[in-house]
């Protein structure tokens, strides 16, 4: 118990509130489209419930990866040397033992929707999805496009729903929109995240876009990203017939949140990282989850 105290501290798992309202809003759409206007609870309720606990031990596996991948780069980062491993609260071995258990717990999950719901593809998908989202750690001893990996990776989470609960919503160009806004929006946000290594980055030869960059390239590239996600946001909303006037506000609620994220950059830099990071993201991702939740189910027709 311990251990797990430690690993949950370590891993930060309140912070799969940024991919998590966007995997469970993918699936309401999959159960929305299936359902032709409504969605059937009768199943979804249990789909749903698997979906959020896959989704957690999927982003435990992969950031345990991300640990033990970088556990000697962090000994000798000043931001990172107190994590788990490298200040000796956690050993290697108990990680990989814990990534390993993740990992096969994700993959039963993953079997259950066979089992449960005919539907096959997420175990057969389950272990190229983990080789993708835990490569993470590996990304930045070769190139800098390492964020727009971690991008992706999150990318993964709504489409990786959607045929959880259908596979035919693959079809569906909201939810490739959905997918695409994640990827720049969760891109742009970790190379602001990187700022803070810059020099680190620079020193020890890591690959990162401030370090290849500059800051105010960075900081130029960020902005480039949250626009296309803004941008995106805005698709989704008009591709998807379900959404009306709640998410669209919701998007643009969303366009003033990510100036702000900015704004604050601009203005402190990454002296006030908890608010850039995690607030102004948590917000985001709430937002856009509560506002298409709701058209889906409360508003609906």
């Amino acid at each position: 118990m311990s251990a797990l105290r430690v690993i949950a501290d370590d891993i930060k798992i309140a912070h799969s509130i940024f991919a998590l309202p966007f995997a469970v809003l993918a699936a309401a759409m999959a159960a929305f489209a299936l359902g032709e206007g409504r969605i059937d609870w009768t199943d979804f309720a249990g789909q749903l419930a698997l979906v959020v606990v896959a989704m957690v031990f999927a982003r435990t596996a992969a950031m345990l990866a991300n640990r033990i991948l970088d556990r000697r780069i962090d000994a000798e980062n000043p931001r990172t040397v107190g994590r788990a491993i490298p200040a000796g609260r956690l050993s290697t071995r108990t990680a990989v033992i814990a990534f390993v258990v993740s990992s096969l717990v994700f993959v039963v999950i993953a079997a259950l929707f066979g089992v449960f719901y005919g539907n096959w593809w997420p175990v057969i998908l389950a272990v190229p999805v983990l080789g993708w989202i835990t490569a993470y750690g590996l990304f930045k001893r070769f190139t800098w496009m390492c964020h727009l990996w971690l991008g992706a990776s999150l990318a993964l989470s709504p489409v990786a729903s959607a045929i959880a609960v259908d596979p035919a919503a693959l079809g569906s160009p909201p939810i490739w929109l959905l997918a695409g806004m994640v990827l720049c929006w969760v891109s742009g946000f970790d190379v602001i995240y990187a700022l803070q290594d810059v020099d680190v980055d620079r020193r020890d030869g890591l690959n990162s876009i401030p370090a290849h960059f500059g800051v105010d390239g960075a900081l130029r590239i960020a902005r480039l990203l949250h626009f296309f996600a803004v941008i995106l946001l805005f698709a989704v909303w008009r591709t998807e017939a379900a959404f009306g006037t709640l998410f669209l506000v919701a998007a643009f609620l969303v366009a003033g949140l990510l100036l702000l994220e900015h704004a604050t950059v601009r203005r402190w830099g990454t002296t006030r990282m908890a608010i850039t990071f995690m607030t102004i993201n948590g917000v985001v991702s709430i937002v856009v989850g509560i506002a298409g939740i709701a058209e889906l189910t409360v508003l609906a027709p």
